[in-house]
């Protein structure tokens, strides 16, 4: 199954997150070498969410991962939440519908 984790980022988030950026990325690219983390990044203008998505069996996965990052212990994320997302079209769908 595939799993969005959306982040709403706090407003100082550019300046603060230098000083987590690396063990941010560390937990990141350690998820996507075990096959959860597919992609993950920042949306733009303005810089206030951001989205990973997630594969994985259960929505354990990402949640985990939020809970863990730096990012949101230290209070750059001021909210997240992870949802199901039912892929149908492209290589990687998880529940893929074809034209009739």
């Amino acid at each position: 199954m595939h799993f969005l984790l959306m982040y709403e980022l706090s407003t100082d988030y550019l300046e603060r997150r230098a000083a987590l950026r690396d063990r941010h990325l560390a937990a990141a690219w350690a998820s996507a070498e075990r096959g959860e983390l597919l992609l993950g990044g920042a949306l733009e203008a303005p810089i206030d969410r951001a989205i990973l998505l997630f594969e994985a069996d259960s929505s354990t996965v990402p949640e985990a991962f939020a809970r863990a990052d730096p990012y949101v212990t230290e209070g750059l994320v001021t909210r997240w939440e992870v949802r199901k997302w039912n892929t149908v079209a492209g290589e990687r769908a998880t529940q893929p519908v074809r034209p009739a």
